[in-house]
């Protein structure tokens, strides 16, 4: 039996569409964006859909999705191919105290921070990679 990681492809659009939606749209939009789905974070009733939207920032600022990983298994002639799904989580009361004493003042801060970076152009792939750990910034989740 083999085990074979493949990573799953991402239709994003090309380099310059992302580029141009960054410098037109992507910028203001996505400090709208965060703004907004921080404060959703700070309710009880808004934070899925600040999770959500947590989740979404990447494609807000450059249009740029999130990949999928799947596993492809071949035992004889049958091959499975399943999708990957993410680790065991922290316990919720962790989770929660954590996000309490933690998790709001520093997600925030840190999404400031990968938007300032974002802003250099330069360094907009290391901004986008910050913004793809808030979720584990706000809230120990692991993906």
């Amino acid at each position: 039996m083999s085990t074979v990681f493949v990573s799953g492809s991402q239709k994003n659009p090309g380099c310059l569409v992302q580029l141009l939606w960054f410098v037109f749209i992507g910028w203001w939009a996505g400090q709208i964006w965060i703004a907004l789905a921080w404060s959703l974070m700070l309710t009880v009733v808004g934070i899925p859909l600040g999770v959500m939207m947590m989740n979404k920032i990447p494609q807000v600022i450059a249009l740029r999705g999130q990949s999928s990983g799947i596993t492809v298994t071949t035992v004889g002639n049958v091959t499975t191919v399943t999708a990957n799904t993410s680790a065991p989580q922290h316990n919720i009361l962790l989770r929660a105290i954590y996000f309490l004493l933690i998790g709001w003042w520093l997600s925030a801060i840190w999404m400031e921070l990968a938007y300032l970076i974002c802003l250099t152009i330069i360094g907009l792939p290391i901004g986008l990679r910050m913004f793809d750990k808030v979720p584990a910034l706000v809230s120990l989740s692991r993906s």
